[in-house]
């Protein structure tokens, strides 16, 4: 015979399952609903515009005097190069920073630094972009010869700020999560502290430091506010990262608000939002697939 106590802790174990299937479910459904609802207000659009023409055209231009024309090859590479700029900038000093943080330093040092990262997250993205716009891409246009700086690199940097943070705090835990007694058998061989740093605890943390980079890139993609502010906005094809470029994210802020409801151009910039979404599934599958083939 059960008693009571057994019988309600039984009960509460039960409910507390169906709690947190029921959250799961609901995760899944959202995220599903909002593929439905791109797809759904994408579809007008390609009803229009020939989904290949949409990829590969070179000129995004929905208000041309003569016919308009929406080619999303432009937005899709200027939001490629920002974000791989952006992670080339952001990866190293945050594998860097996460390092030191967990392996060196300590007291006081490490509660400064700490709550550095904790206060550049807490940074609005608007006033980023206001010091991109008035420090950054001065000096940036200076070192190039340009008039004013606003392109692709000055974008990348500002987003390489805005992504540290994630990089640097889950890189740090997942080092400080790596087992002591890998670091002693290590030293205990001989191998210098770089050395088991290097080869033994980075290695043993790689799946939460490419977590950090698929949250990362995941951060850059998705940012808008501070790329419309310093890329220049310029809807043309870059070729180099001192051009000015056009995300599409800052395309998506710029013209939803002034776009008739129900047009080809409002139905357009979903498509454009729907392109967005497959980059961003996309950055995170790649990344869940290398995560696995190391574990294996």
């Amino acid at each position: 015979m059960q008693s009571k106590e057994t019988k309600k802790v039984i009960v509460f174990d039960k409910i507390a399952a169906y709690i947190f299937k029921f959250s799961g479910i609901l995760i899944i459904v959202i995220l599903g609903l909002i593929v439905l609802f791109l797809f759904k207000e994408s579809l007008p659009f390609f009803k229009e515009v020939n989904f290949f023409d949409f990829i590969a055209g070179t000129a995004w231009n929905p208000n041309a005097f003569e016919f308009d024309t929406y080619g999303a090859l432009p937005l899709i590479v200027s939001t490629i190069i920002a974000t791989v700029g952006a992670m080339a900038i952001a990866i190293p000093i945050g594998i860097g920073t996460a390092v030191f943080f967990s392996e060196y330093a300590k007291g006081r040092t490490s509660e400064i630094l700490k709550f550095s990262v904790e206060i550049l997250s807490s940074i609005p993205s608007v006033v980023i972009g206001f010091v991109g716009l008035v420090l950054i891409a001065p000096f940036i246009g200076k070192l190039t010869g340009q008039t004013n700086g606003l392109n692709a690199l000055t974008g990348s940097i500002l987003l390489a700020l805005m992504a540290l943070p994630t990089i640097i705090s889950i890189s740090a835990d997942s080092i400080r999560d790596v087992p002591k007694s890998l670091r002693e058998a290590s030293l205990a061989m001989g191998a210098s502290k770089w050395e088991t740093i290097s080869k033994i605890v980075i290695p043993a943390a790689k799946s939460g430091i490419m977590a950090s980079f698929m949250l990362g890139t995941g951060r850059a993609i998705g940012e808008t506010m501070t790329v419309l502010m310093v890329t220049g906005n310029s809807p043309a094809l870059p070729t180099s990262f001192f051009d000015s470029i056009r995300t599409i994210t800052a395309t998506i802020a710029i013209e939803l608000g002034e776009v008739a409801f129900g047009s080809t151009h409002f139905h357009g910039l979903f498509a454009l939002g729907f392109v967005l979404f497959i980059l961003s599934f996309g950055v995170n599958l790649i990344a869940d697939r290398m995560i696995n083939r190391r574990k294996i």
